[in-house]
Parts: C-alpha cells; sequence; structure tokens
C-alpha cells in the first residue's frame, strides 16, 4: 500500500510538473534563470573573496613570524656573545646569566622556525587555492556574460514565435469558416461580389430599356440647344466659335449645330 501511494504520489508530481511547464511564460522562466545564474555568481564571488581574505591573512603573518624570527636569532647571537665576554671576563654569575637567556632564545628561535615553516607551507595552498578561485571567477563571469548574451537571442525568438502565432492564427481566421456569430473574410467577400454582380445586372437592364434611350435622346437635344445658343451669344458679342470640348458630342449634334449657326448667320 505505501509502494502504491508513492508511485501516486511521483505520478501526481511529475504531472503537475508537466502542466505548469506548459502553462508557465518562457520570458518569466527566463528572467528565473538568469536571475538564479547571478545569484549563483554572487556567491561564488564570495566564497573566492574568502579565499583570497585567507590568503593574504596567511601572508601577513607569515612576515610578522619572519620579522620575529630575524629578531630572536640577532638576540640569541648578542646572548651568546655575552656570555663568551663575561667567561672572558671571569664573571661566572654574569655568564650563567646569560647563558640561560641564550639557551630560551635559541628554544624560542626553534619554535618560530616551525611556525615559519608551517606558514610557508600554508601560505604556498592559499595562493594556489585564490588562483583557483579567481579563475572559477572569470570563468562563471564569462559563462554568465554568455547566457545574458543568449537571453537577448530568446527573447527575440520568443517575440518573433508570438508573432508568427498571431499571423498564423490571423490568417486561418481568414479562410476557415468559423461557424460563430462573426462571419469569415471569404463570406463577407461573397456577399459583397454578389450585391456588385446584382447591381451590375440592375445597370444593365435599366441601360438596355426604352425610356433610359429615349432620355438618352432627349439629354442630347437639350445639349444641341445649349450649344446653339452658346455660339449665338459668341457671334453677337463678336467672338470666334468655341473649340470641341467633348468628341462624342461634337460627332453627334454636329449637323443641329451647324443648321443653328447658319440660322443665326442669315438673321444677322
Amino acid at each position: 500500500m505505501l509502494k502504491t501511494l508513492k508511485k501516486w504520489w511521483k505520478y501526481l508530481g511529475a504531472k503537475l510538473n508537466m502542466s505548469f511547464n506548459e502553462k508557465a511564460d518562457p520570458k518569466v522562466q527566463l528572467e528565473q534563470a538568469i536571475t538564479e545564474a547571478q545569484e549563483q555568481h554572487r556567491r561564488l564571488k564570495e566564497q573566492a573573496a574568502s579565499v583570497i581574505a585567507n590568503q593574504k591573512t596567511t601572508e601577513m603573518q607569515l612576515n610578522r613570524k619572519l620579522e620575529e624570527l630575524e629578531k630572536v636569532g640577532a638576540n640569541a647571537r648578542q646572548a651568546v656573545l655575552m656570555v663568551d665576554e663575561a667567561t672572558k671576563a671571569g664573571n661566572t654569575a654574569k655568564a650563567a646569566e646569560y647563558t640561560s637567556a641564550a639557551e630560551a632564545f635559541a628554544n624560542r628561535l626553534i619554535a618560530l622556525e616551525r611556525e615559519v615553516e608551517g606558514l610557508k607551507a600554508l601560505a604556498l595552498q592559499s595562493a594556489t587555492a585564490s588562483d583557483q578561485a579567481k579563475a572559477a571567477v572569470q570563468q562563471n563571469s564569462a559563462a554568465l556574460q554568455k547566457k545574458l548574451a543568449e537571453k537577448q537571442k530568446l527573447l527575440s525568438q520568443l517575440d518573433q514565435a508570438k508573432m508568427q502565432e498571431q499571423l498564423n492564427k490571423a490568417l486561418g481566421s481568414l479562410s476557415e469558416v468559423v461557424g460563430q456569430d462573426v462571419p469569415t473574410f471569404d463570406e463577407i467577400s461573397r456577399k459583397i461580389e454578389e450585391r456588385q454582380a446584382k447591381a451590375m445586372a440592375g445597370a444593365e437592364l435599366e441601360g438596355a430599356s426604352v425610356e433610359a434611350k429615349m432620355l438618352e435622346v432627349e439629354q442630347a437635344s437639350i445639349n444641341v440647344e445649349a450649344q446653339a445658343r452658346l455660339e449665338e451669344i459668341r457671334s453677337q458679342l463678336g467672338l470666334g466659335t468655341a473649340p470641341a470640348t467633348d468628341t462624342a458630342t461634337a460627332d453627334a449634334p454636329q449637323t443641329a449645330t451647324e443648321g443653328g449657326t447658319a440660322g443665326t448667320a442669315g438673321t444677322a
């Protein structure tokens, strides 16, 4: 029973994770990844700073011990000289005191030499660790910069993908029959073409009717009369004949216009 529950728990976890990845915004996930990478780089820099600080501390301790070693060595040599001088002078008490001081300096010198050797080894290890920490920070910094550059590239690709998806959706809505309240582009185009065809057919029928021809003849007569009157006015004013402005009009009523002009001339 327990194994079955564990299997179901793992299955539900995997299903929820899959559902989350499908619905999650890639832009947000990309920002989370970059933030995590920056946080890791910050922690790495802090660790590297601790390693480098440890190296600096070891070096300072080593320098202090070397200075102390040199000083204790000088004191030990001075104590030995003073022992020799007291012995030559026959001052046994002073010689004994200086001998004790020289031995103390010698013991301190031996201890300092051991400490110096240990600090030298530690300083060497610290220097190696410091170099490795610096190299790790540089490598991680380069990797972070590369991720930041890839972030911009991925964001651009994501925007292009979204735009293409919208374009595909728009093109699909123009050609597919949606079957909803909003008509498709093809349906609207067919309706407009049908109305245009009906209007053109009606115009052809009206143009072919007797009434339309009669109106055309009547309009032509009116135009001829108007042209004749204009010519009469121009003749009274002593102006020349006006040039024809419309080829069709000049061809159709030419005879009537000439007749009107002739009559006007006769009257004059």
